[in-house]
């Protein structure tokens, strides 16, 4: 018996994007997220380097993400942005997810 662990490969970026592409059922996507998105609002908080990102959609729904820097000194008001973007991104692929999912046991 092996105790050792087996190394499993890590799909590049790429490899993952050409195997979603590749599968045929209906399935979330980061565009048509984008394309319900109506606004973006970033906000620095005072005295601070934590960076804010309100998102809403055309439902009027909204979610938040938050970046934020040990030291001020490397503070980067759009690294900042970048990383709080992306984490409100990330909330909304569950809330999506479930919606699809809503739609096809509606549909069955």
């Amino acid at each position: 018996m092996n105790d050792h662990p087996t190394k499993t490969a890590i799909m590049s970026e790429a490899a993952i994007n050409a195997a979603l592409e590749a599968t045929p059922g209906e399935r979330v996507t980061l565009e048509y997220m984008q394309s319900r998105i109506v606004s973006k609002d970033f906000t620095v908080l005072p005295d601070s380097t934590v960076t804010i990102c309100n998102i809403t959609l055309d439902n009027g729904y909204s979610v938040r993400g938050e970046s934020a820097c040990v030291d001020p000194a490397n503070f980067n008001r759009e690294i900042g942005q970048h990383y709080a973007e992306k984490q409100a991104i990330d909330k909304l692929w569950p809330l999506f997810g479930f919606l699809l999912a809503e739609k096809r046991f509606r549909s069955a």
